[in-house]
């Protein structure tokens, strides 16, 4: 048996607490399943997933039920634009006593951390989460605090067209492991979704059902999902059609694309990838692994041009056009 045939039965037989996390969120959350994937796989690579919609698609409902099914700590916290960077991390406090200072830590010091509707902060907020989100660790005064393990932040925002929003800088982008749409549900999904919400008082509770350990042992395995060279090669040519598409025959592109993603997506790509094998069960990754979460890696990381502006064309837009381009090994 090789070595491939065998990861592929661990895997299988330890992601069963996947499905039963899928259950627990699916008693509570109606639909969503790409999102409630999509966030499963910011949990299996360490990775921050930020959450785009409209008010009222159940963005942090599903944040939270998630956190709910997990034993371990998780803190909301609501972005306003009076919000402050101590607000987050924390801060010194002087006693009058004793002459001396004493930190007082922020909320950040938990596990999963939902920052609620990000981009109605402005910038130095934004700016005090990098070095959390990306060394897992604060620094307060003169001290440097390590974060627990996991710890993750799952954001939600709103579309910019909406009042009181602010784009969020290229580098916190850059910190988000995903990118995830949600739209709205079908219309069977909203009348079930009127079936369990539509009382004063809806139940919402769910059950945790699987520990940390758990989830830093299915991160382990994660690492081990076999990637071939050839599907390797298709990530890093698809993450260099965003920089050169002239280089790939790709046209369509030719002054679309002003900035394109960096060296972070292409590793961003591989784990997601591998995630997304290991939601499968699988102990390998195939291209349509890379296609099936190459958009939710790429669609932030990938700055249109002015002539891509004035044509009404977004970034995903262009995302489709290189993965239709670009040859599948």
């Amino acid at each position: 048996m090789s070595n491939t045939q065998e990861l592929t039965q661990t895997i299988q037989q330890s992601s069963l607490w996947v499905q039963s996390v899928q259950n627990e969120v699916g008693r509570v959350v109606v639909g969503q399943r790409c999102l409630v994937d999509g966030l499963l796989v910011g949990l299996l690579t360490n990775g921050h997933v930020l959450l785009e919609g409209v008010p009222g698609l159940a963005k942090t409902l599903t944040v939270k039920t998630l956190a709910g099914c997990i034993h371990t700590g998780f803190q909301r916290i609501q972005f306003t634009p009076d919000l402050l960077p101590a607000d987050l991390i924390g801060t010194l406090i002087y006693n009058p006593r004793t002459g001396e200072f004493s930190t007082k830590r922020g909320p950040l010091f938990s596990n999963l951390i939902l920052a609620d509707e990000i981009n109605r902060a402005p910038a130095k907020v934004q700016s005090a989460l990098l070095e959390a989100m990306q060394e897992r660790q604060v620094t307060i005064g003169d001290q440097t605090y390590k974060l627990a393990d996991p710890f993750l932040v799952l954001a939600t925002q709103n579309p910019l067209e909406q009042e009181g929003t602010y784009q969020l800088p290229e580098a916190q982008l850059d910190r988000f492991l995903l990118k995830l749409k949600v739209g709205y549900p079908t219309k069977a999904e909203e009348r079930s979704i009127l079936d369990l919400m539509g009382t004063s008082t809806p139940r919402l509770d769910v059950n945790p059902v699987i520990e940390p350990q758990e989830i830093l042992r299915a991160r382990e395995l994660v690492n081990q999902v076999y990637i071939d060279d050839r599907v390797k090669d298709y990530i890093v040519d698809i993450v260099f059609a965003t920089r050169e598409p002239a280089s790939y025959r790709l046209n369509n592109l030719e002054g679309l694309i002003r900035y394109g993603a960096s060296p972070r997506a292409t590793i961003a790509l591989t784990l997601a990838a591998r995630a997304r094998a290991y939601l499968s069960g699988r102990g390998y990754v195939t291209p349509q692994d890379v296609k099936s979460i190459g958009l939710d890696v790429l669609r932030h990381r990938v700055m249109v041009s002015y002539e891509a502006e004035a044509e009404d064309l977004t970034s995903e837009t262009l995302v489709h056009r290189i993965f239709a381009g670009l040859p599948v090994p």
